[in-house]
């Protein structure tokens, strides 16, 4: 498979609801709640591009544009942007959509390093 396809299809769409027990007291999507889907849509999409064990090593400019109220539906996306030798990163963008129409807004972007492992968990070359 060549690299843009690889790309293309290691691309991770999911969606979550928020629910009010993920909502902070300004009844909005807690920070860290946030944070922990993009993660996970992250590791996914690096697992899914790589087909090695992966973990996060360091996530950088998160930009939270829009607070994303409970009773909202949340589109995220993970695409890899950029691949090294042992590294990728994943840029996951979060879009809030509204349950009962087509409205939709970028709420939150950010970038998360993502590194590949060996059986000893030390850092591997990603195969490309």
């Amino acid at each position: 498979m060549n690299f843009e396809k690889r790309i293309e299809s290691s691309a991770t769409k999911m969606v979550k609801a928020v629910f009010p027990n993920t909502t902070n007291h300004y009844d909005t999507l807690f920070g860290g709640t946030a944070l922990q889907w993009m993660d996970e849509t992250a590791f996914i999409t690096a697992t899914r591009f790589s087909r090695q064990q992966m973990v996060t090593v360091s996530s950088e400019r998160i930009d939270f544009t829009e607070a994303i109220p409970a009773g909202k539906l949340v589109e995220l996306e993970g695409r890899v942007t950029n691949v090294g030798n042992t590294s990728l990163t994943v840029t996951v963008t979060m879009v809030i959509e509204d349950m009962y129409s087509e409205e939709r807004s970028e709420a939150i972007k950010g970038n998360f390093n993502m590194v590949a492992l060996d059986e000893n968990r030390n850092p591997t070359a990603i195969k490309i």
